[in-house]
């Protein structure tokens, strides 16, 4: 009887360590380690130092200043700056990026909760949005909604009801214990007087009793719904009963116990299921990182091209003010030899002060795009040098090629592409672990046991008590005794509970059903969203196109007209002030071309973003991206 329940509960341990050393392994691979990334060194059982189980393990403080790089880009006071050094300095030092940087340890940690059998936590997988401008954080048209924490909601751990979609029951199913073991340990000595009103069983008036314990138990629970329990104590008592025929008396005792369920929490399906959503959140996690990359680099990228419209509306207003105020000059002389009238110099004295605001409000419109970008680029602007030092942009709206290809290659791509899909595709996998665990956890709950143990009894002979004792007289005896079979306890037995009518797991189980259905509708919905964004990106673009095709055909009109004015003034036979007229208008005309050019530059980037190709159209590496370190060629 014995050896067989021992052999089948050490081949129920050696199945399942394997399993858990794979899943420990498979943690310990996942948690990050790199040198500008949130350190998370999470100390996996059975390492080299087991006192590590037992200490915290700290995250050091964020480091808030801002790399070397942007001061390579200051040259005589001014920051020069390329949308590649944009992009680089976003990698580095984006405040958003570097707050959803710490969802990928926080999702190993979970895994890690989750591998000992715990409930998983969840990460916030939504796209942080605290950096104004770009068209969000409330500057600019078309601002994205965002949820708690400066994030829009996202698949798996962002909270329920995200998206439209239900995930209540989520991780439903029966009751998982821990998987790590526990060893627990009593050590005591009690001394006890009773004084008693009848001698006949203890032969004395006041018993006096001196006990001291010292017992071990052993408890680990398995991915398929076993659990095994040991259990040895160990016990020493002296009394001054005459009628104890040992004193002291010894006694030594050990269980073994096994149980199993058999329906109910059967398997690894319910009791690995937080470990299994963990790993798939992770997978969510690393997605949804990578998905905030790209919403960054799209917003720096937007407010890159806004950057250099304003600076290049800024040139176009400075250069309309001062051929305005070369005129007035002209027509103040003119006036002086009383060559024109007054009310030339009047209407040219009016063309300084409307190009006066204009080129006001162009400018302050750039100090603004500058100090919008030097905050997405920083993760501080204490130093107020850098917060009042102008910025110019090395790149510049220019002639656009842009090759198009098919539609439905680019949406083929887009469906292949894009992570909003694959978080998507996760979150239905989650759904669909936690249904197989609730129409478990319909089923009745069975569990079968089984224990063996033994008690072993030694101590001294007491003459007190005309007994002859043949017990052994130390510890050592008594345990041998517990282990010899000679005083065997065993147990084999069946429980069963049968919930009547189970509405509470009903309930769960089909709303489990009802949520993944729900799910799935979601997944389609958003495939036939990305189609539709990606046909509108690419009408926008022709859009674009089109505008800016129009604005140059306007610029070169008006560019010919000033010619002609111009020209005809200085042969006599136009005036200063139709001259200065024609400039207005060309002003006017440039800084269309360059609303056009941008928003042709805007349009390209919402391209690349539909189909999901934006860090490849970029250069950037995810990798560097986690690191926080961007390539020196970025």
């Amino acid at each position: 009887m014995s050896f067989s329940l021992l052999r089948c509960i050490g081949v129920v341990m050696l199945m399942e360590m394997p399993l858990l050393g794979q899943v420990q392994q498979s943690v310990a691979n996942q948690i990050p380690a790199a040198p500008a990334t949130p350190a998370l060194r999470l100390d996996i059982p059975h390492s080299s130092n087991p006192f590590n189980a037992y200490r915290a393990t700290l995250v050091p403080q964020p480091n808030l200043a801002n790399s070397p790089r942007i001061d390579a880009l200051v040259k005589d006071g001014v920051l020069e700056l390329s949308l590649n050094d944009a992009i680089a300095l976003s990698l580095e030092n984006n405040l958003d990026i570097a707050i959803a940087r710490y969802n990928i340890p926080i999702a190993a940690a979970d895994v890690l909760r989750t591998q000992a059998g715990g409930t998983f936590r969840g990460v916030n997988t939504g796209v942080v949005q605290n950096t104004p401008g770009g068209g969000v954080g409330g500057f600019g048209s078309g601002s994205s909604g965002a949820g708690a924490g400066g994030t829009s909601g996202g698949a798996g751990g962002a909270g329920s009801g995200a998206s439209g979609l239900v995930q209540s029951t989520l991780g439903t199913g029966t009751n998982v214990s821990t998987f790590d073991p526990t060893i627990s340990g009593q050590l005591n000595n009690e001394h006890y007087t009773q004084p008693l009103s009848n001698i006949t069983i203890y032969g004395v008036p006041t018993l006096q009793q001196n006990t001291t314990n010292g017992n071990i138990n052993y408890v680990q629970n398995f991915p398929t719904g076993t659990s095994f329990s040991a259990v040895f104590d160990n016990s020493r008592g002296t009394t001054n009963s005459p009628n104890s025929f040992l004193n002291p008396t010894l006694n030594s005792y050990y269980h073994v116990l096994l149980q199993q369920q058999v329906l109910a929490g059967f398997g690894f399906g319910p009791n690995l299921r937080f470990f299994r959503i963990a790993k798939n959140n992770q997978k969510i996690s690393d997605e949804a990182f990578k998905l905030q990359v790209i919403s960054t680099i799209t917003q720096i990228a937007n407010m890159y091209w806004d950057l250099v419209a304003a600076y290049e509306d800024e040139q176009v207003k400075s250069r309309s003010l001062d051929f305005a105020n070369r005129t007035l000059d002209s027509d103040r002389k003119q006036l002086s030899l009383q060559a024109i009238p007054a009310m030339d110099v009047m209407k040219a004295e009016g063309e300084v002060a409307t190009r006066e605001q204009d080129l006001t409000v162009a400018k302050t419109t750039l100090q603004f795009q500058e100090l919008l970008i030097k905050n997405a680029l920083t993760k501080n602007l204490d130093d107020p040098i850098l917060e009042a030092m102008p910025v110019r942009p090395t790149d510049h709206t220019g002639t656009l090629e842009v090759t198009q290809g098919q539609t439905e290659d680019m949406i083929a791509r887009a469906l292949r592409d894009r992570i909003e899909l694959s978080e998507s595709d996760l979150d239905i996998d989650n759904r669909r672990i936690s249904q197989i665990a609730a129409r478990n956890a319909v089923l009745p709950s069975v569990s079968l046991t089984a224990f063996y143990g033994g008690t072993g009894l030694a101590g001294l002979q007491n003459p007190a008590s005309g007994v002859v004792s043949t017990a052994p007289s130390d510890w050592g005896g008594a345990v041998t005794n517990a282990f010899n079979n000679s005083a065997p306890d065993y147990y084999l037995g069946m429980s069963v509970n049968i919930p009547i009518r189970n509405r509470i797991a009903k309930s769960d189980q089909y709303r489990a059903e009802l949520e993944t259905r729900q799910s799935e509708l979601r997944l389609q919905q958003l495939k036939k969203q990305i189609r539709i964004e990606v046909r509108n990106a690419q009408y926008a673009l022709q859009q674009s196109e089109a505008r800016v095709a129009s604005a140059r055909k306007g610029r070169d009109l008006a560019q010919k007209t000033f010619d002609i004015m111009k020209k005809e003034q200085e042969l006599g036979a136009g005036s200063n002030y139709q001259t200065l007229t024609a400039q207005r208008d060309l002003a006017v005309a440039e800084s269309m071309l360059v609303a056009a050019m941008t928003a042709h530059q805007k349009a390209k980037i919402e391209l690349d973003r539909s189909v999901g190709s934006t860090l490849e159209a970029n250069s950037i590496s995810i990798e560097s991206a986690k690191t926080g370190i961007a390539p020196n060629g970025q």
